[in-house]
């Protein structure tokens, strides 16, 4: 047991010694990820990135603490708290933890918004792929955790394996200053200087 702001937490070990198998249960189909709750440094800071920049709305905020916020639809989609980590630090390279999370967008016109607002941001990304079933954009927030933004491509659009299953590709990266948008129904050309963290 350990203490962490002042509280008592339990921290166990346990050894994972699991074999998938043919026999493994499959999830519920109906199972779905419903939030991301993230350990940040400043909260003041993080509000001003996920809700000023990314756009998503402020439901409740408790204090300095913690913060929940929505798209819409559903009661949260991220949350953040300082309770073990208010000043502290990114985790170091090479280290476990989150890679990303990625939010998705509607449409490939809307993903170009996101990318609009970035650039007026003066926020850098980490780059730009296209995966074949989506496209996506790479970047980081206050506290260097990876976000991605994408959007999907209609699934009959996806590449598919000879037996029918679809192929997801490793990503052709675009490095390239200029990001053309062209949305489903109407077309849209979207054309900037993106700046890309070399």
């Amino acid at each position: 047991m350990r203490k962490a702001n002042g509280r008592n937490r339990v921290v166990s070990c346990a050894c994972y010694n699991l074999v998938m198998t043919k026999e493994s249960p499959a999830i519920d189909p109906g199972v779905r990820i419903g939030h991301v709750h993230l350990k940040v440094s400043d909260l003041d800071r993080s509000l001003a990135f996920y809700c000023g920049v990314l756009g998503f709305k402020l439901i409740q905020r408790m204090g300095h603490s913690a913060a929940f916020y929505f798209s819409r639809g559903y009661h949260h989609h991220i949350g953040l708290n300082t309770w073990e980590s208010l000043g502290a630090g990114p985790p170091p390279a090479h280290s476990t933890g989150l890679f990303h999370v990625a939010i998705v967008y509607p449409t490939r016109a809307k993903l170009a918004d996101a990318l609009r607002q970035l650039m007026n941001a003066k926020i850098e990304l980490d780059g730009a792929a296209d995966h074949g079933v989506s496209e996506a954009l790479y970047l980081r927030d206050p506290d260097q955790n990876g976000v991605e933004l994408y959007w999907d491509r209609p699934a009959d659009q996806w590449p598919r394996k000879a037996d029918g299953g679809w192929r997801c590709l490793r990503g052709r990266w675009i490095w390239r200053s200029c990001w053309h948008c062209r949305d489903n129904n109407s077309p849209i050309r979207f054309q900037t200087q993106c700046p890309i963290r070399r």
